[in-house]
């Protein structure tokens, strides 16, 4: 190209915006938030035990499912091994039993996938789109391991299998999977797609590997259970849901975007200001970094969190909540404490000190 013109690809890529790197990538090209396991809101970088509720989140996106209480740990880059090129963090799962399944029994990692992220793939019609999901993976175990693709109501389900041949060593996976013309699948801001990478299962959750089914198959019989073998390993990153028939290039977004992604689902609050209205209660308004996907629940994070009564003390925080009125992008913000002076300025004195949650 001479100096002072300018090329037709590079006409294409600023009007229309279609050309966006190796594989002729859109925009959003990825379906799969968080794919490269880089936000770690809640945890930063600690393990995640799953020893209570039946399911929790941990790196920002991905939650651990389960039947059975404190069978296996999650944790960002778990095992400190060195990533796939191009990639600096992984999600890693540590087996902490040698645990043989139940036939109701159930153990996976997932991410939903928000119907409005999903309403082009015309999923439950004649038109549905076919989709290609890929991943790297690392185990200490090998053989032939599964996972599966399901819809919210969990009533239409694909498992798939892969095979992880050499231990302990970063393997590509590529899986393509023709877009279900049946089922219902919501394209609303409710759950759109799950997708689901099993660490064993029972007989209730086994299912065909290659076909939808209508039925909550997490994967296909004869798969590998890595809660079955005590230390056993499990490590991914890379994730990637496209549309397509084959994986193209991990789609990677900038650090900024992919926390505002995830903020909106999960914000860790910063910026209250407030005013105590009686001796155990302060009261004022919270604005989001991003709208949330639903009016979300506020939390007292985890530890000591304290409110600053300006001039006088700082004060542990109990429990908070939205008033009625509060919204996607904010609210009237009541936070419980004692020892305060009504009339007194308040502020979050430590960093980090309330959750507010829009999960799927």
């Amino acid at each position: 190209m001479a100096y002072g013109t300018i090329s037709a690809d590079v006409i294409q890529s600023s009007v229309t915006g279609v050309s966006l790197g190796a594989g002729n990538a859109t925009r959003f090209k990825n379906r799969i938030i968080n794919g490269n396991m880089v936000i770690d809101q809640r945890n930063a970088g600690a393990s995640v035990s799953t020893s209570s509720a039946t399911a929790i989140y941990t790196l920002d996106r991905w939650q651990a499912i389960y039947a059975q209480t404190s069978k296996y740990t999650v944790q960002q880059n778990a095992g400190a091994v060195t990533p796939p090129v191009g990639f600096v963090n992984y999600l890693g799962v540590t087996s902490t039993s040698s645990y043989t399944a139940g036939s109701t029994d159930y153990f996976s990692v997932r991410q939903i996938i928000e119907g409005l992220n999903i309403g082009d793939l015309g999923w439950g019609t004649a038109n549905a789109k076919t989709v290609t999901l890929s991943f790297q993976v690392y185990s200490s175990l090998t053989g032939t391991f599964g996972g599966c693709l399901t819809n919210g109501a969990e009533n239409r389900s694909y498992p798939f299998s892969y095979t992880v041949s050499s231990a302990n060593t970063w393997t590509s996976v590529s899986v393509t999977i023709a877009g279900d013309t049946s089922g219902t699948w919501l394209t609303t801001n409710g759950q759109g797609i799950q997708i689901r990478f099993g660490l064993g299962a029972g007989s209730t959750f086994l299912g065909t590997a290659g076909a939808w089914a209508a039925g909550n198959y997490i994967q296909p019989t004869g798969t590998v259970s890595v809660v079955g073998t005590s230390g056993a390993t499990f490590y991914i990153t890379g994730v990637q849901l496209e549309v397509g028939s084959s994986a193209t290039g991990f789609d990677y977004r900038d650090y900024g975007t992919e926390l505002v992604m995830c903020q909106r689902y999960y914000e860790v609050v910063w910026n209250f200001v407030g005013k105590a209205t009686t001796t155990t209660g302060a009261e004022g308004s919270v604005v989001y970094v991003v709208t949330k996907r639903t009016t979300p629940t506020v939390a007292v994070l985890s530890g000591t969190n304290t409110l600053l009564e300006l001039g006088v003390a700082t004060r542990t925080i109990s429990t908070p909540f939205l008033a009625a009125g509060a919204g996607v992008n904010g609210g009237y913000l009541v936070v419980y404490t004692t020892g305060l002076t009504a009339g007194n300025m308040c502020v979050f004195y430590s960093a980090g000190v309330m959750s507010a949650s829009a999960e799927l």
